[in-house]
């Protein structure tokens, strides 16, 4: 798939819903894309018609533990399937100014304003782009493997899902259930940090529990979340440099020569560090991409620099169960993150 990049990031929902709902509203984009997703919903099957029985019995695990164990919503999710050509599901935009990290937006029926734009066909995510780049826009563009359409229909599993480890399919429904559970709207860092930290934490006692702590598969996944966290680590402080560059007022011209040249050091020092930072070769590939402030941004969006949510859980007892229920409390307005903490301790408290 060309110029379409999977980089490591999560999976993410990408408006989801108002693709679920397209039919309620006019305008090209949402009839186009709504059709497209609809096409694929309608080919779905019983997830017992993909004639995979390891498969069948994995997907049926998580949903179960997901459900029964870390109290995400109860739904049809996950029990249906769809043969796909392709190793993805779609293609989604994401921009930012050139010279700060402020996201370019779009507005959305019933989900709000969301930092991406997903498109089933690759070419119109390119004339997005194309578009984007002429108003001066950092733009980038990934593959995406799933999304949520928050409850409005029954999400389906992908064919090339069956080639993922138990830790990445674990991680991946686990993640797009906590959206159909959890849902702030007009609040996409929350959305996604919670996700990202719940479908990390909750693949990874998943693994714990049914593998054990001492299988060839749990120190797979070890090993693949600390090269994961190093790459991060590595991102957040190529972002503090920039962040930095660009809270000074100097000129947009000099601001984007000295970004080029932050970037390129980074990508210098990378590569000299490479060997003591990771044990294998899954990341070499950074010296190689037309990094810019798209990109970098979509880190800022999933992984919160200040690791709020792992001190929460660490502070409150490392119960996912009931963070996912103090999540579920949230409501939709402003500080969602002091609703969750402020749900927690109360629980906490009548324990």
């Amino acid at each position: 798939m060309p110029d379409i990049r999977l980089y490591h990031l999560p999976p993410l929902f990408a408006a989801a819903a108002l693709l679920a709902v397209c039919g309620l509203f006019s305008g090209c984009y949402t009839l186009t894309q709504g059709a497209a997703m609809l096409g694929y919903l309608n080919r779905a099957v019983p997830l017992e018609d993909s004639g995979d029985e390891d498969f069948i019995r994995l997907v049926t695990d998580i949903r179960k533990f997901a459900i029964e164990e870390l109290g995400l919503k109860e739904s049809k999710n996950y029990t249906r399937y769809v043969e796909i050509d392709r190793g993805y599901l779609a293609a989604v935009v994401s921009a930012s100014a050139k010279d700060s990290f402020s996201r370019h937006e779009w507005s959305y029926p019933i989900v709000g304003r969301l930092p991406y734009k997903g498109f089933f066909n690759a070419e119109d995510a390119k004339k997005e782009r194309v578009k984007l780049e002429k108003k001066d826009f950092d733009v980038w563009i990934r593959g995406v493997d799933a999304f949520s359409t928050l409850g409005w229909f029954r999400d389906p599993l992908y064919s090339f899902m069956r080639d993922y480890s138990p830790w990445r399919l674990a991680d991946l429904i686990i993640h797009e259930l906590v959206h159909a559970t959890v849902f702030i709207k007009g609040q996409a860092d929350f959305n996604e940090e919670l996700a990202q930290f719940i479908g990390s934490e909750g693949a990874r006692l998943y693994m714990e529990t049914r593998y054990g702590l001492d299988s060839e598969e749990y120190r797979e996944m070890l090993v693949s979340e600390k090269e994961s966290r190093r790459y991060v680590d590595f991102i957040q402080e190529l972002i503090m440099e920039l962040n930095a560059l660009y809270s000074d007022d100097t000129g947009k011209n000099k601001v984007l020569d000295e970004k080029e040249r932050i970037i390129n050091n980074a990508k210098e020092r990378f590569d000299a560090e490479y060997d003591s930072r990771f044990s294998n070769d899954n990341y070499r590939f950074f010296s190689t991409l037309a990094i810019n402030n798209a990109y970098l941004e979509l880190f800022r969006l999933y992984y919160a620099d200040d690791n709020f949510y792992e001190n929460l859980y660490e502070r409150r007892g490392r119960d996912l169960k009931i963070f996912t229920a103090a999540a579920k409390t949230v409501k939709n307005g402003s500080k969602p993150r002091e609703q969750l903490e402020n749900a927690l301790y109360a629980m906490g408290n009548r324990q």
